[in-house]
């Protein structure tokens, strides 16, 4: 089973892993939480239904995002 790890530190919240790159839609930004930078992470709400596809991979422009198969 594929898993999506965000480095919550590295990610600035910029959201481009959440705006329908997914195709299970299960990224999402974490509103309640706020990052050293000050910056609202994202997180994999299900990894239960990841497939590991590596679109958000592709789309983060920080190395925020790692996958593992």
């Amino acid at each position: 089973m594929p898993e999506v790890k965000i480095l919550e530190e590295v990610c600035k919240g910029c959201g481009l892993c959440c705006d329908n790159v997914c195709p299970e839609n299960i990224l999402i930004l974490i509103p309640d939480r706020i990052n050293s930078n000050g910056y609202h992470p994202a997180m994999v709400t299900d990894m239960k239904k990841c497939t590991g596809c590596g679109y958000c991979f592709k789309v983060c422009p920080e190395p925020a995002i790692e996958i593992y198969k």
